[in-house]
């Protein structure tokens, strides 16, 4: 191990195996690691859970029904969003599009849409909307678009390096990388520890700060802005206190979801956020 990097903290998976995982920190980058990663043919059984609801459009139980709600509501604000970042329709690629919906809802306003998701089921499922996705990048080698989008996905990729280079090579020059990600420093992360959700090893295998996802991409985009997410803090309390103590609802951890919007007022450091970037020209 470097001398940059030493361990930040012991997490274990709630949702699969209950296996037990080492967070190294990289002082160079700010950023998390999880130790062991899973290998590229053991990864996909890590996901193998119904209770996996970004693979679903189920809203079956209380944490499928908010996840499904909320989702809703962020649905037009990511589409209000790369309108306004774009003036106006254009070329999109959405990497990790799970169930197509961001998709599909920016095709209804006339978006050319693409997308990638290695999940069959979801894939499937986006099909249903009349989504047909790729299952990885390289389907697109030699294409530049308008908008590429990242929601929640850089954390889930194995290859971190080569899919920056891939995506420098996908966004046409001056256009938007959109990249939404958790945020290890934020208060509810903080607060809960090894039970804060939104580490969810091993499918995250990365955990980033705001000052990682700059640096990483820094060489060949401009960050323009940096957005919150502010209702991210909510659902991982609530899946966090779910985990720590086993309580399927619990107003504690609304109450900790509202303090730490409260404080990343302060901080700046939500629990999770929107980076819009510019490709340097």
């Amino acid at each position: 191990m470097k001398d940059s990097q030493k361990i930040f903290l012991a997490v274990k998976d709630y949702l699969v195996s209950a296996e037990s995982f080492q967070l190294i920190y990289d002082a160079d980058l700010d950023m998390l690691k999880t130790n062991p990663q899973p290998t590229d043919e053991d990864l996909p059984k890590y996901y193998e859970s119904e209770n996996y609801i970004s693979h679903t459009d189920e809203k079956r139980g209380l944490f499928s029904w908010l996840y499904q709600v909320v989702k809703k509501w962020s649905l037009r604000r990511k589409v209000n969003l790369i309108n306004g970042l774009n003036n106006g329709s254009g070329s999109l690629l959405d990497v990790g599009a799970g169930t197509g919906e961001f998709l599909k809802e920016a095709k209804d306003e006339g978006w050319e849409v693409y997308g990638t998701e290695p999940n069959k089921n979801a894939s499937k499922l986006a099909s249903e909307k009349g989504i047909l996705l790729k299952s990885n990048l390289d389907d697109f080698v030699g294409k530049e678009f308008d908008v590429v989008t990242l929601w929640h996905v850089l954390e889930h990729i194995s290859d971190l390096d080569e899919t920056v280079l891939k995506l420098v090579n996908l966004v046409r020059p001056n256009g938007t990388l959109i990249i939404a990600a958790p945020n290890f420093k934020s208060y509810d992360a903080k607060h809960y520890g090894n039970f804060w959700a939104a580490y969810d090893a091993p499918r995250h295998l990365w955990h980033f700060s705001k000052k990682a996802i700059e640096k990483i991409f820094s060489e060949n985009f401009v960050l323009q802005e940096t957005k919150p997410m502010v209702f991210d803090s909510y659902y991982v309390s609530l899946l966090s206190e779910k985990y720590k103590t086993g309580n399927s609802f619990s107003l504690k951890a609304i109450w900790i979801g509202f303090l730490s919007n409260l404080k990343a007022k302060t901080s700046k450091e939500y629990s999770s956020h929107i980076y819009c970037f510019k490709k340097r020209t």
